[in-house]
């Protein structure tokens, strides 16, 4: 087994259920975690916005834990594999790039939400990126 790979699935596991918690428990939760004023506002108007757009992080990031496990052999293999382990690889390492741009540019964030969002997601890309090199052949 992978354990670059079971390590990555954790990762997002956590990270979606910290989601959820976001969904549960409302506006500070999504100020906590750094969601930007305007989500815990919609959230505390009892908007659904900020619920149908966290319920789409959850389904991408435990998708994305699926993979991970899947690809560290920990569960069977599961369609486009070898495609989906490099896609999910990319996003994590192109988000944690990308975002590093946003600390000077916040965007109704703040810089020490793109700071430690960037840094965390590079994180996640490299383990997956290590993990995806050590099972490349076997997937």
């Amino acid at each position: 087994m992978n354990m670059c790979l079971i390590i990555g699935a954790t990762l997002s596991a956590v990270v979606a259920i910290l989601h959820i918690g976001c969904i549960a428990f409302g506006a500070k939760w999504y100020r906590f975690f750094g969601a930007g004023e305007e989500m815990a506002v919609l959230a505390e108007q009892g908007s659904l916005r900020p619920t149908l757009i966290t319920s789409i992080i959850v389904i991408v990031l435990a998708t994305f834990s699926l993979y991970a496990l899947s690809g560290a052999g920990f569960i069977n293999k599961v369609p486009f594999l070898r495609l989906g382990l490099c896609f999910i690889t990319f996003i994590y390492i192109f988000r944690g790039l990308v975002g590093f741009y946003f600390v000077t540019n916040p965007l109704g964030r703040t810089p020490q939400f793109w700071w430690w969002s960037s840094s965390i997601c590079l994180a996640f890309g490299l383990i997956h990126l290590y993990g995806l090199k050590e099972t490349w052949s076997s997937i």
